[in-house]
């Protein structure tokens, strides 16, 4: 059986209609009121035009035969509302980064082609600027929030949209969803322009979420899912924006076993107090956090004189971004009974590797693998070079609008068909793998290649070190130069020479910054994956 995400969804509103499926602050709506809500947004869609068009299998890899809805939201009940609701039209909803100004901004909605656009009033002043230059919008959605913002000239209030819609679906409309329905992921685009990842709806469950039974293999049937569901008993938090993968990818997952999604109630930022507060009365089961720039304020929250009872949390979730060992083991110190989960993966292979507990060497999934650094062959455990992480099987048809970099990212090899999203890795004698970073951010200094992750965890080894991004900037002796952009803990000093000194402990000597740079703030994504582009250019000024 090819799953498609919302036959899940119906399937389980079906089974468990009045379990609580999603709270935000004062709203609690049950799988039945999720259900209602999802199928009038589907309709508003419809009723605008928006559909498919194509067969996928008349289409190439990075070709798209949906139309596409833009979420320019913030966390609350509406985005996971759109999202699912657009799987039901079988329109392909395109995750939008809130922090683009204008010119970002209308990049991506006309690469993505979006045909509609659900926006928070809030960031309706920048949408006003690019929708004179996008020609085949043809509804947009206004999510009223707190800056009161008046509705858009031509757009419809969300709320009102939604009450004036048909509750029911048309006929045949849930019969025609299909496995090869698309999801879409926009790549964050910090090392360069966001792409949009086409997934076939059958192989990301699957291969990103793990959707499977307990026992392993595949569902068979969506009787069979939704009898496993009535005995779901997680509650979820994904503390990242829901325009980040790994947050909506918790989400449906959590959704796929009948379970519970939690919302913290301020979304404008990461209010550790605020997500810690959630997770103590909503009784918490897990907590999906993105690396060290989420860690170090939750944990500084939780080292404050305020106590939580957290004994509901079991699992504390964390990919995207590093999370580093130092934290991994305050969380298990501070949480009685918590156990940290650390998956390696990425939009263009989903999940390839995970580790639980404290270390820093990841199992590699069965599908994962690794090739040569010229990608010609697999490596084994007893090959001892770098090369790169690659996983098979259930992998992405390609870049919408990019056959190019699709054949790059999606290379054959011994007639097996990888995803290659440009992660190093080398294994280690044991078989785990050893993560060293992404391709895009190596520098090479002296002929030596230098992972900047590696560099930023022995810079984090310093503890007056809150927060820090490695990145390369031209050296006449080296050709690129190792600089440590570095924001320090409240009341420290600037002392280059002992963070270098500490960094030394840990990786070698070519390795180690030339250069220390001190800002206020490292400059990151709401996801908290780093800004290469504005670390470079601030080693660059410093």
């Amino acid at each position: 059986m090819e799953l498609n995400i919302a036959a899940i969804s119906e399937a389980v509103a079906a089974v468990v209609p009045e379990r609580e499926c999603l709270v935000f602050r004062d709203r609690r709506l049950t799988w039945a009121d999720f259900a209602d809500r999802t199928r009038r947004f589907a309709n508003v869609l419809l009723d605008a035009g928006l559909s498919w068009h194509r067969d996928p299998a008349d289409l190439d890899g990075s070709e798209s035969g949906q139309d596409h809805v833009a979420l320019y939201l913030l966390n609350g009940n509406e985005y996971p509302e759109a999202m699912i609701g657009a799987f039901k039209a079988r329109v392909g909803p395109v995750n939008i980064n809130y922090r683009y100004v204008a010119e970002e901004l209308r990049y991506v909605l006309r690469d993505a082609g979006v045909r509609a656009v659900v926006v928070h009033s809030r960031f309706t002043p920048t949408l006003a600027e690019v929708l004179d230059d996008l020609d085949d919008v043809r509804l947009v959605l206004q999510v009223a929030d707190d800056s009161d913002l008046p509705l858009l000239p031509g757009a419809r209030w969300y709320e009102e949209a939604l009450a004036e819609a048909s509750p029911t679906l048309p006929e045949g409309l849930a019969e025609s969803w299909s496995g090869d329905d698309l999801y879409i992921l926009y790549t964050g685009g910090t090392t360069g322009m966001p792409k949009g990842v086409l997934w076939r709806q059958a192989d990301f469950l699957v291969a990103a979420l793990g959707v499977r039974p307990r026992g392993g293999g595949d569902w068979q049937s969506y009787d069979d899912l939704a009898a496993a569901a009535t005995k779901g008993g997680l509650r979820t938090l994904p503390c990242a924006p829901f325009m980040h993968g790994a947050a909506h990818w918790n989400a449906i997952s959590a959704w796929a076993s009948g379970g519970t999604v939690i919302v913290q109630s301020v979304v404008d930022r990461l209010d550790a107090a605020d997500v810690w507060s959630t997770c103590e009365r909503e009784r918490v089961t897990a907590l999906q956090i993105v690396g060290d720039a989420f860690a170090r304020p939750l944990l500084d929250e939780l080292r404050s004189e305020h106590p939580y009872e957290l004994g509901s949390l079991r699992h504390l979730l964390t990919g995207g971004a590093v999370l580093s060992p130092v934290h991994k083991v305050a969380f298990t110190e501070l949480i009685a009974g918590v156990t940290v989960v650390d998956v390696l993966g990425s939009s263009e292979a989903g999940r390839q590797a995970m580790q639980q507990g404290t270390g820093s060497s990841f199992a590699p999934d069965k599908a994962s693998a690794v090739l040569s650094g010229d990608m010609d062959r697999v490596l084994t455990p007893e090959d001892d070079e770098v090369g790169w992480l690659a996983v098979a099987g259930r992998v992405p048809r390609g870049y919408l609008g990019d056959p190019e970099k699709t054949a790059r990212t999606f290379p054959t090899v011994d007639g097996v068909r990888y995803s290659v999203p440009g992660d190093r890795v080398r294994y280690r004698p044991d078989g785990a793998l050893e993560l060293l970073g992404r391709d895009s951010v190596t520098i090479n200094s002296g002929g030596e290649k230098i992972f900047a992750e590696e560099v930023e965890a022995a810079v984090k080894a310093h503890g007056s070190v809150a927060d820090v991004v490695v990145v390369g900037r031209p050296s006449e002796r080296w050709g690129q130069e190792v600089v440590a952009v570095v924001a320090l803990r409240p009341g420290e000093a600037p002392d280059p020479d002992a963070i270098v000194a500490t960094a030394s402990e840990h990786v070698a000597r070519y390795k180690l910054p030339k250069a220390v740079v001190f800002v206020e703030h490292v400059q990151r994504s709401p996801s908290g994956k780093a800004d290469y582009r504005w670390a470079r250019d601030t080693a660059m000024a410093g």
